[in-house]
């Protein structure tokens, strides 16, 4: 028979095991695929918004999917063919084309779920509203990510937002998951906490002002990427990009899932991905567009 002792010790050390295997998960991620996102963020050209294209798309699927598990019919050939579409126009002509494909794609979805009620459908209503929030949020908020990179020392603000995200979640889980005392959202995310929620704004502001710094050395001298810039980038990312995190977790509460996918070892899909980056793409545009050009 086991001892109390013995029983102790093994609840301690599954404790620190999961905490541990969560953080070699992401570090193994961080490995294989930072590098290979900072260099096709600095190739650009047409690999760049292909790559965010491809994401993107990945993510309408499984948000497709994810609302077809409740017995929904959002139209998954729409959201595919608009969230490429608004992507290929954002790349190809920035926001000049995006009034037309944002009527396209409410024409089309209308007539899709008209036909689609006539059909025997009983949500088209709803479904309707799914298909059309789908593909703004993915396709015309995704698309940011694409604008971003077309701005004056766009490279180096993509890799600013991106990895002040990336640091600013890190921080927000393992310190929230170790100290967190403070629930943020019980119904929405029972794990998150208003500890590690702070840790994350912290960290936030403290990698973009370094990140921006070591940026410039690459950027030179005359870029508007500095160090006070990324301070106030990486605190307003670490402060508003939650919500998009927070937005997914609602969904895939709804629905009762845990995850979207399982496109990435241990953080889930491309749609639980896009939780805050995306917001990280929008936010990080206007700041640039607004404060530095």
């Amino acid at each position: 028979m086991n001892s109390p002792v013995a029983s102790a010790g093994s609840d301690v050390s599954l404790a620190l095991f999961t905490p541990a295997r969560m953080l070699r998960q992401r570090l193994l991620v961080a490995i294989i695929f930072v590098p290979l996102i900072f260099a096709v963020v600095a190739y650009g050209r047409w690999v760049y918004p292909l790559m965010i294209t491809i994401f993107m798309t990945l993510a309408a699927l499984e948000y497709g999917q994810l609302y077809q598990r409740a017995k929904l019919r959002p139209a998954l050939p729409l959201l595919v063919a608009g969230v490429i579409t608004i992507c290929a126009g954002r790349a190809l002509y920035q926001f000049s084309v995006g009034p037309a494909i944002l009527a396209g794609v409410l024409l089309l979805s209308m007539t899709w779920h008209l036909v689609d009620f006539e059909r025997g459908a009983s949500n088209s209503g709803l479904d309707f509203a799914l298909t059309v929030a789908g593909t703004l949020y993915l396709g015309w908020i995704g698309a940011y990510l694409i604008s971003l990179r077309q701005v004056p020392d766009g490279e180096w603000w993509v890799l600013l937002a991106l990895s002040s995200v990336w640091l600013a979640d890190s921080a927000a889980f393992f310190i929230g998951k170790r100290w967190g005392q403070h629930p943020m959202a019980p119904r929405l995310s029972p794990k998150k906490t208003w500890e590690g929620y702070l840790s994350g704004v912290v960290a936030g502001a403290v990698s973009g002002a370094g990140l921006a710094a070591l940026w410039r050395i690459g950027a030179g001298s005359l870029s508007s990427v500095t160090a006070v810039r990324g301070l106030e980038l990486g605190l307003l990312l670490g402060v508003l990009a939650p919500l998009g995190d927070l937005g997914i977790s609602m969904m895939k509460r709804e629905i009762g899932v845990k995850d979207t996918g399982g496109l990435v070892p241990g953080h889930g899909g491309a749609l639980d991905r896009t939780d805050s980056w995306v917001w990280a793409g929008v936010l990080a545009y206007y700041f640039v567009t607004v404060f530095t050009i």
